[in-house]
C-alpha cells in the first residue's frame, strides 16, 4: 500500500538544477547587459555576427542544402517504413491538426510579416547576379528567391532535428531532449552527463532568444495595424510593451492548459482565419496573376535552385556578401536558431507517424502552403507596386501588408483579422516554446510542470519587451537580439550534423531494418543452396511452427518432383 501511494510522486517531473539554473542565469545576464549598456551589446553582437557570416557563411549554405538531401533521402529509402513509436502505433493527432500545429509553430508570424515584404523587396531590388529583362521576369525571380528561403530548406532543417528527436524518444524510449539523441555517438553516460547538459542549455537559450525576436516582430506588426486603423496616430514602445504583456498572459494560460487543449485549438483557429484571409485576397486581388504565379514560381524555383543554393561571397564579392548577410545566410542561421524549439515541438506531436509520413508532412505540405501564400500576398503586392502604388516608399516592412489591404474592400475588417492572426501566432508560438523549454529543464518530461512553463513563458515575453525598450523605436529595436539569436545558433549547425550521424547509427540497428536484412540473407542463402543442390530447379517453403526456410526440389501438381 505504501509503494502504491508513493508511486505518483516518483512520476512527477524533476527539474535539472544545472540545466535550468545555468540557462536562466545566462538569459538574465544578457537582459541586464542590454538594460544597462544597450549600445555595447549591439556593437559587440554586431561585430561578432559580421565575422561569423564572413568566415562561416559557406558552412550555413552547405549544411542547409545537405539537410534537404538527407531528409528527402530518408523518406524514399528503406528507412521510410519505420514508425516513430511502437510497431503499428496510431498517430496521436489527426493529420489536419498535426499540420496546423507544426505550421503555426514553425513560421506563423514570419509568414504574416514577410508575406508581402520579401517578394516585394526582391521585385524592386533584384538579387545580385540577376538581371530581369522586364517586370514579369522580375516577379519570377522574386518568387523563386522567396521560395528558396521559405520552403524546402527551412522545413528540412526542422525535419532533421524533429525526426532525430522523435525517433530517439518514441522508438528508442529515451528522454525527450536533444542530448538524448546523441546516445549512440557519445554513450548514455555522457549524453546524461556534462556534455548532454551543455547541449540542452544551448537549446534553451536559442529557443528563448529566437522566440523573443520573432515575437517582437509580431508586436511591431500589431502596432502598425493599430496605426492603419487610426486608433492611434503613432504607436510607441510603451504600447507595444502592453501588447506583449497581454499576449504573454494569453500564451501562459494556453501553455498550462496542455498541448491538446491549448495549442491545438489555437492552431486550428488560426488555420481557418489564415485560409479565409488568403481566399479573400485571392478573389478580390489579381486572381489571374496569382494563378499564373503558381506554376511559374515553381518552375523558376527549380530552374534557379542550383545557382541559389551555391551562392556565396566568392560568386560576387562585397555586393553579394552584403545581400547574403541580410537574406540567405541570415535566414539559414535564423532557422537553425529555431530548431531546438520547432524540432522538439514537431517531435512531440508526431508520435505514431512513419518516417516517410513525417518527412512528407513536415517538408512538402508546408512548402506547398508557402507557395500559395506568397503567390497570393506577394503577387498582390508586386502587382500594386508595378501599377505605381509605391508601397516600399510609403510603408515600413511590418506595415506593407496593411498598405496592400487598404487597396481592397473591407480594409478595416481584414486589418483586424491580420492583427488577430499575428496575435494567435504569437500565442501559439510562444506557447509551444515555453513547453519545450520546460521539457528541456525537466529531463525530457512530456508534460513539464506548470510553474516552470509559466516561468519560461513570462521570461520570453520579458526579453521581447526589454529589447524593444532598449533598442529604440522601429524594427531596429530588435537588432541586438537578432544578432544574439544568430550567434546562439552557430553551435547548432554542428549539433545538427551530429544529430544526423546519431540518427543514422540508430536507424542501421533498428529492429525493422535488422529483420529485413536477416530475411534477405536467409532467402539469399536458400536460393544459393537450391541452385547448388537442385541445379536451379527448386522451390522455397516455410515449415509450420519452426519458421525456417526449407529448400526442396520443384514439384508438379501431383506432388512429384518436376520433370518426372
Amino acid at each position: 500500500m505504501t509503494s502504491t501511494t508513493r508511486r505518483p510522486s516518483l512520476l512527477r517531473p524533476r527539474t535539472d538544477p544545472i540545466v535550468f539554473g545555468v540557462a536562466a542565469v545566462l538569459t538574465l545576464a544578457f537582459v541586464m547587459w542590454g538594460a544597462v549598456a544597450s549600445d555595447s551589446l549591439a556593437d559587440v553582437s554586431g561585430d561578432m555576427l559580421t565575422s561569423v557570416i564572413h568566415n562561416a557563411g559557406w558552412g550555413f549554405v552547405l549544411a542547409a542544402s545537405g539537410f534537404v538531401v538527407f531528409a528527402l533521402w530518408l523518406a524514399i529509402s528503406r528507412y521510410g517504413r519505420i514508425t516513430l513509436g511502437g510497431e503499428g502505433e496510431e498517430p496521436e493527432f489527426r493529420t489536419v491538426s498535426w499540420i496546423a500545429m507544426m505550421f503555426s509553430a514553425g513560421m506563423g508570424i514570419g509568414l504574416m510579416f514577410f508575406g508581402v515584404n520579401e517578394p516585394l523587396s526582391h521585385f524592386t531590388t533584384p538579387p545580385p547576379g540577376t538581371t530581369p529583362a522586364d517586370s514579369g521576369e522580375a516577379m519570377s525571380t522574386a518568387m523563386a528567391t522567396t521560395l528558396f528561403h521559405w520552403t524546402l530548406h527551412p522545413w528540412a532543417i526542422y525535419a532533421v532535428a524533429g525526426l532525430a528527436i522523435a525517433y530517439s524518444t518514441f522508438r528508442r524510449r529515451r528522454r525527450l531532449t536533444i542530448s538524448a539523441v546523441f546516445t549512440p555517438l557519445i554513450g548514455e553516460r555522457h549524453a546524461n552527463g556534462a556534455a548532454g547538459r551543455v547541449i540542452d542549455i544551448l537549446a534553451i537559450i536559442a529557443t528563448l532568444f529566437g522566440s523573443a525576436a520573432s515575437l517582437g516582430l509580431g508586436a511591431l506588426q500589431i502596432g502598425s495595424g493599430i496605426e492603419e486603423l487610426d486608433w492611434m496616430s503613432e504607436v510607441g514602445n510603451g504600447l507595444l510593451v502592453v501588447v506583449i504583456g497581454c499576449l504573454t498572459a494569453a500564451f501562459v494560460l494556453s501553455a498550462v492548459s496542455g498541448i491538446a487543449k491549448g495549442i491545438q485549438w489555437l492552431s486550428n483557429t488560426n488555420m481557418v482565419l489564415a485560409a479565409v484571409l488568403a481566399f479573400f485576397l485571392f478573389v478580390v486581388g489579381p486572381t489571374v496573376l496569382i494563378l499564373d504565379l503558381l506554376p511559374t514560381s515553381v518552375g523558376s524555383f527549380l530552374g534557379q535552385l542550383p545557382e541559389m543554393a551555391a551562392r556565396t561571397e566568392a560568386s560576387g564579392g562585397e555586393d553579394i556578401a552584403g545581400w547574403l548577410s541580410g537574406w540567405t545566410v541570415f535566414y539559414w542561421a535564423w532557422w537553425i536558431s529555431w530548431t531546438p524549439f520547432v524540432g522538439m515541438f514537431i517531435a512531440r506531436i508526431s508520435r505514431g507517424r512513419t518516417i516517410r509520413q513525417f518527412v512528407g508532412g513536415v517538408i512538402l505540405v508546408p512548402s506547398a502552403v508557402s507557395l500559395v501564400w506568397f503567390s497570393i500576398f506577394g503577387g498582390t503586392g508586386m502587382r500594386l507596386e508595378e501599377e505605381g502604388a509605391g508601397i516600399t516608399q510609403e510603408s515600413t516592412p511590418e506595415g506593407q501588408l496593411f498598405t496592400v489591404l487598404q487597396d481592397y474592400p473591407l480594409a478595416s475588417i481584414t486589418t483586424i483579422i491580420v492583427m488577430i492572426l499575428v496575435g494567435i501566432f504569437f500565442v501559439s508560438g510562444a506557447d509551444a516554446a515555453s513547453i519545450v523549454m520546460g521539457t528541456l529543464s525537466q529531463r525530457g518530461t512530456l508534460e513539464p510542470g506548470r510553474a516552470l512553463v509559466v516561468f519560461w513563458g513570462v521570461l520570453t515575453g520579458a526579453v521581447a519587451a526589454i529589447m524593444l525598450i532598449i533598442g529604440g523605436e522601429g524594427t531596429s529595436a530588435l537588432d541586438g537580439l537578432q544578432n544574439l539569436t544568430i550567434l546562439a545558433a552557430v553551435p547548432f549547425t554542428l549539433v545538427m550534423i551530429g544529430l544526423c550521424a546519431a540518427l543514422m547509427r540508430d536507424l542501421r540497428h533498428d529492429s525493422l531494418i535488422l529483420r529485413g536484412q536477416k530475411g534477405e540473407e536467409a532467402v539469399e542463402m536458400a536460393v544459393i543452396a537450391g541452385h547448388e543442390k537442385y541445379n536451379g530447379d527448386f522451390e522455397l517453403r516455410i515449415g509450420p511452427g519452426t519458421g525456417e526456410i526449407d529448400v526442396r526440389p520443384a514439384q508438379d501438381s501431383s506432388g512429384q518432383p518436376a520433370g518426372k
